[in-house]
């Protein structure tokens, strides 16, 4: 079955991409917080970079574990 959401609507997988979305950027930052605290390197600037790198790996290994199926 392919789910269909018009222009101004929201639906259920509309919302789980958006929060999955949103936990892949967490986990980025926490990532990035952890680093920061454990190995007490300062990032200065580049901290919304590394923030960025590290969101696009834990999708990287979140699409690789996981079994994608595309409609």
């Amino acid at each position: 079955m392919l789910a269909y959401s018009g222009r101004f609507d929201l639906i259920f997988a509309d919302v789980r991409k958006v929060l999955i979305g949103a936990g892949v950027a967490g986990l980025g930052a926490l990532l990035t917080y952890l680093l920061e605290g454990l190995m007490q390197i300062d990032f200065g600037s580049y901290t919304a970079v590394i923030v960025a790198v590290l969101s696009v790996l834990v999708n990287v290994v979140r699409k690789y574990v996981v079994t994608t199926k595309y409609r």
